[in-house]
């Protein structure tokens, strides 16, 4: 189990999250969301990072010691899966949105061979749709896929629907909930935000429309 908590007060430490629900933030997909996790900024404090790597290492070592290799999910689970196939010593590969338009046209870059057992790396889950398109492509190339895991994720029914209907588990080093409690235990959140962020996480596809 992962100290859930802990990797929560690392991201508030370095303001990788931000609250705004008066100013609400657009993501890719169009929806409206009052909160924002930047994880990529773990990756310039060098403290934290290794503590999020062990927490992370930790987790593969215990919970897939079956894996024979690390899928990062581009771009932002490629930092992440190098740094835990670098620790654990197993091969790396990562995979992009799309085929390369130029070269060996890759999706898939790196070696990997049929029948190999691999734990896809990502470093946010909302919905779900990224991590398992690419559970998809790897498995399209003959390869097993195991899990998925990351960094955080959002607690949303709709991302634990498909993970359960693709018969992939997967498992977040610390989550929505863990990381509003926290804020309010700290004062970060006021009551007021609470309500908000709560309604928000329920229905977020409509939040804010």
């Amino acid at each position: 189990m992962t100290n859930k908590k802990a990797i929560a007060e690392k991201l508030l430490q370095i303001n990788a999250v931000k609250f705004s629900p008066d100013k609400p933030f657009t993501w890719a997909s169009g929806w409206k969301s009052p909160i924002y996790c930047d994880n990529r900024k773990i990756l310039s404090f060098p403290f934290i990072r290794d503590f999020i790597k062990s927490e992370l290492c930790s987790v593969l070592f215990s919970e897939f010691p079956d894996a024979e290799a690390l899928a990062g999910v581009a771009t932002a689970g490629i930092a992440w899966g190098a740094i835990a196939a670098d620790q654990l010593k197993l091969p790396y590969i990562y995979v992009r949105p799309k085929p390369k338009e130029h070269g060996l046209g890759n999706q898939i870059e790196g070696h990997w061979t049929v029948g190999q057992k691999v734990v896809v790396i990502e470093d946010l889950i909302s919905t779900g749709k990224s991590s398992l398109q690419v559970v998809e492509v790897l498995k399209d190339a003959g390869m097993e896929v195991e899990a998925v895991v990351c960094l955080f994720e959002y607690g949303f029914s709709t991302a634990a629907t498909a993970f359960k209907n693709a018969g992939i588990p997967f498992v977040a080093l610390s989550d929505y909930d863990t990381l509003i409690s926290l804020g309010i235990e700290k004062g970060i959140v006021t009551a007021e935000s609470e309500e908000t962020l709560r309604e928000w996480s329920k229905n977020p596809a409509s939040w804010g429309v």
